[in-house]
């Protein structure tokens, strides 16, 4: 089973980049070696009930100690670039001042990675924020924005020489929403109101961080990853179609028309005010300064129904369709979709696709990994980005997610998403089949 492209196909020449990506908590462990704080996901993760298993993130991967090896894992795979997250919590201590220590183990590894000749995207906020800033408010609090500016004003200075590239958060969307309106995700909070002010202050503080990137990373690209699933009717009535309109407006056009527009959706002020932040003069502006790239993680679609409460709610597709291991519907059409909806909508800067994977269950048999379910996922979702490009979208680069299996947040360790095994009692790495088929397409180019 292999992974191939059409042999016209622009991903497949020295313009296009393929990567894979990971993020901090999920993967270093070691949270309470030199001089890390703790951080949200760290009490999160000590909250009986929250994550499953009562799993944590104090060894994970353990990649803080076997980082090296990794490298050489990341080169195994025949990939051009890597995606990974800096730990706010391991790079400054309480009062804002530099954790040496902690900048170490980055500049190790970013010169590491630099010098096997990687391109590298760092992303600066994967959703650790430390808890002190949360004990005060976290992203409810508009001061966790400047906060953001000092943090990212800090590591770009100390770490713009090995970086290519600088996404400023991960995913708004999960940070705000998961994190502070529904309770899923650190901090568990599970306010209405609450997400939509935290999502306006993770804004503002992408805004406020980029001319400070900018003039100490004079070479890199800048912008911000948000993730997006394309949002289906459930029926052709009038009902459910506007209940898919709501589900878009909140989940996609919130986040996005924000940075390219300067203004959150104007159906909201008719239709839902409630979803709308408090907003301060001159913010807009900051917030919709121009990007370098936008980064697109995407992993699924939704079918929505009309609700009379909540507008919308999700419901099962009503065709024969594939599912992963953690419930989402395989929808490579929809990945087309949505990039080629975009493009109509919005003059967007480059794209970048800096997630896309899928969490399946996968068993090590005779030492080997036959995930056939993630190559046909990755097989099918690499060609709809072709697609994409070829309706003419801008996209750059692909990154699956993940370079390895890891800590999945509210899931704990009972799914994995790595292109690589990983064995958590011994930490042993295993290539699976996926792994192999995806360093096979990236083999067979013709440069």
């Amino acid at each position: 089973m292999s992974i191939t492209l059409p042999s016209n196909s622009k991903m497949l020449t020295s313009d296009f980049i393929f990567g894979v990506a990971t993020a901090s908590f999920q993967i270093e462990g070691a949270t309470t070696a030199d001089n890390r704080l703790p951080s949200i996901w760290d009490t999160f993760c000590a909250t009986p009930g929250k994550v499953k298993g009562t799993d944590n993130g104090d060894i994970a991967c353990d990649h803080y100690y076997r980082w090296e090896k990794d490298i050489q894992l990341i080169k195994d795979l025949g990939v051009d670039a890597y995606r990974l997250s800096i730990a706010w919590p391991r790079v400054m201590d309480e009062k804002g001042e530099a954790n040496q220590a902690g900048l170490n183990f980055y500049r190790n590894l970013l010169k590491k990675l630099k010098a096997e000749g990687l391109t590298v995207f760092v992303t600066l906020y994967h959703w650790d924020l430390p808890q002190h800033l949360e004990d005060k408010g976290g992203w409810l609090n508009r001061e966790t924005a400047y906060q953001f500016k000092h943090y990212a004003d800090l590591v770009t200075k100390e770490l713009a020489e090995w970086v290519d590239s600088w996404a400023t958060f991960n995913e708004p969307f999960c940070a705000a929403i998961l994190g502070y309106e529904l309770g899923i995700h650190a901090p568990g909070l599970s306010e209405p109101k609450y997400g939509r002010q935290a999502a306006h202050h993770i804004l503002l503080a992408h805004g406020l961080a980029l001319p400070v990137i900018r003039k100490n990373a004079p070479t890199s690209q800048v912008g911000i990853v948000l993730n997006m699933n394309r949002s289906y009717a459930a029926s052709e009535k009038s009902e459910d179609q506007f209940a898919c309109l709501m589900r878009e407006t909140l989940d996609n056009q919130f986040f996005i028309e924000p940075l390219m527009k300067g203004q959150y959706p104007q159906l909201l002020n008719t239709v839902a005010p409630q979803y709308l932040p408090t907003i301060l003069p001159g913010d807009m502006d900051i917030i919709a300064q121009p990007i370098d790239f936008l980064g697109m993680n995407f992993y699924t679609c939704n079918h929505n129904a009309y609700d009379a409460d909540a507008l919308f709610k999700d419901v099962k597709n009503s065709d024969t369709v594939e599912y992963t291991d953690i419930g989402w519907e395989i929808a490579p059409h929809a990945l087309k979709d949505l990039l080629v909806n975009l493009h109509q909508q919005y003059k967007l800067p480059p794209i970048y696709i800096t997630e896309n994977g899928a969490a399946c269950a996968d068993d090590i048999i005779d030492g080997e990994i036959n995930d056939e379910q993630r190559i046909r996922y990755l097989d099918g979702h690499i060609n709809a980005v072709h697609q994409a490009i070829e309706a003419g979208v801008d996209i750059r680069g692909y990154f699956a997610w993940s370079l390895m299996d890891n800590f999945e947040w509210a899931e704990g360790y009972s799914k994995r998403f790595g292109l690589t095994y990983v064995d958590y009692n011994t930490q042993e790495r295993t290539i699976k089949h996926s792994g192999h088929a995806y360093r096979a397409l990236l083999n067979s180019r013709p440069f």
